[in-house]
């Protein structure tokens, strides 16, 4: 099968990879470009631990196509930092390490990644609607 040309921005720098046209984007994010903060668990889109956010929506990695990214932009959660003011943690992983939240940490990134993107979308959220914007995560 021919490998296919693609590019994009990831976390906010350009970058190219020639991709078979089924390779998963989380695999090419953490085999080809060598960010492996993005899990793969489940591979069903079922626990969350790939998501990333793509042109500006969470998506779960493990089901989108890397040619789907051509073009587009992506942010993972080693991105985060790169957003943060004071140049450390991004103030969602500080809230996660202060609320003892981030367990063995598999999940951690996909969670960030959906927190950041929902917090985007509704920046003061009501417990139900946290309960349901994070519902598509699971640890």
């Amino acid at each position: 099968m021919a490998k296919q040309h693609i590019s994009f921005q990831l976390n906010g720098a350009p970058v190219e990879a020639l991709v078979e046209p089924r390779e998963l984007l989380a695999h090419t994010i953490r085999e080809r470009l060598r960010l492996t903060g993005t899990h793969i668990g489940c591979e069903t889109s079922h626990c969350g631990a790939c998501t990333v956010d793509l042109n500006g929506a969470s998506v779960k990695s493990c089901t989108i196509l890397s040619v789907q990214a051509d073009g587009g932009a992506v942010e993972t959660v080693e991105g985060l930092a790169r957003m943060a003011k004071n140049g450390g943690l991004h103030p969602l992983q500080e809230a996660f390490m202060q609320e003892h939240g981030l367990q063995c940490g598999f999940c951690t990134p996909g969670m960030l990644m959906r927190a950041w993107r929902f917090l985007q979308e509704n920046p003061e959220p009501s417990d139900d609607e946290i309960r349901f914007g994070m519902a598509g995560n699971l640890c």
